[in-house]
């Protein structure tokens, strides 16, 4: 595993040391973290477009990063993402995702995002990166809950044509060799392992279409984010290392009642500040052989985001494991294969008559 990195999105703003790629990295390396993770939308950090046709530029932003003391873990498109598939309920909410001159028009700014992904495909494999990180977008979220009772056939068709929607884009990842993670979120289509499962089957079980895993997401649905990484291992290349709290009362649960974030018996939290069993989650992606990078995502309704930053790295740290080069009962080991035979009785059993 390797760390720790972090989510530039939730910090980059107009006033210094966030308003340039190159003070934001030096910052977060003089926090402790020694990889970035870019937001693609944000031209503060990336022109992608550029970054899809020029090496030369790919080069520049690599070394921006490198002379500040880092290095870029992934490119994510989680705002283009969620473009490829919005339902007609939330046009005018995502609309400001999108540059002007598509806003109001549904099909325009579709291919808008679906063409921003192949830019993320290919600026991905000139800055040398293996994963990416994206939300899938939704379709059928206003049907989450099955009241009134959902037409026969209505969500068979809407993972279908979110299939049909992410083949080619997930078919251009692959011509890159680089993996695409959906980030597992409620307000995705793609929200827990069932919603992915159906998911992975509209796509044939694409090689690319991968998981970047985040518990806070998990608590959030009282869902089990350890057994997660049992069942969903092989296709978690990326992971966001986000703590979270679910506090139930007898007036609100996981659906929050329309409260704001600080309210709410779901909310997410700092590192270390709310529920969150990272010695599990480390434990076992170490288990399991996870060798991408453990990124911060920074969010949280009471601390001040420097703080939380400033503790994540140290925090991170403290609790990526480095698997041992040998087994820790080696030095009483030994290989006799005629010991072996005589340990199961093998040779007393080929000398009776």
């Amino acid at each position: 595993m390797k760390g720790p990195g972090v989510f530039l999105a939730q910090f980059m703003g107009d006033a210094a040391p966030f308003d340039t790629l190159a003070s934001a990295a030096r910052w977060m390396a003089e926090a402790g973290y020694v990889g970035v993770q870019i937001p693609t939308w944000d031209p503060r950090c990336i022109d992608l477009a550029r970054a899809a046709e020029s090496q030369d530029y790919c080069d520049e932003i690599k070394g921006v990063c490198a002379e500040a003391g880092v290095e870029i873990t992934e490119l994510s498109t989680h705002l283009q993402g969620q473009l490829v598939a919005v339902h007609p309920a939330y046009d005018a909410a995502f609309d400001g995702f999108a540059p002007p001159e598509v806003r109001g028009r549904p099909d325009a700014r579709r291919e808008w995002a679906e063409e921003q992904l192949r830019h993320a495909a290919r600026a991905s494999r000139r800055l040398g990166l293996d994963a990416h990180a994206t939300f899938s977008g939704a379709l059928m979220w206003p049907f989450v809950y099955p009241w009134p009772q959902r037409p026969a056939g209505l969500i068979e068709e809407s993972f279908a044509e979110l299939g049909r929607r992410w083949r080619p884009i997930l078919d251009a990842f692959d011509e890159a060799g680089v993996d695409l993670c959906y980030e597992i979120h409620p307000g995705e289509d793609l929200h827990d392992g069932v919603t992915f499962e159906r998911f992975l089957q509209e796509v044939g079980g694409h090689p690319r279409a991968n998981i970047l895993y985040d518990p806070s997401h998990y608590v959030l649905q009282a869902l089990d984010y350890l057994r997660f990484i049992d069942i969903y291992h092989e296709r978690i290349r990326m992971f966001h290392v986000k703590d979270a709290e679910l506090n139930p009362t007898g007036r609100s649960g996981v659906y929050g009642g329309y409260q704001d974030w600080i309210d709410r018996p779901g909310r997410f939290r700092s590192l270390g500040d709310g529920q969150v069993d990272f010695r599990g989650i480390f434990s076992k992606l170490t288990q399991y052989g996870y060798r991408g990078w453990a990124v911060l995502e920074w969010e949280c309704c009471l601390k001040h985001p420097e703080d939380g930053a400033r503790e994540g790295a140290p925090f991170i740290r403290r609790h990526m494991i480095r698997r041992p080069e040998r087994a820790f009962d080696d030095f009483a080991a030994g290989s006799d294969p005629g010991l072996n035979r005589r340990l199961l009785g093998l040779d007393q059993q080929e000398d009776r008559p």
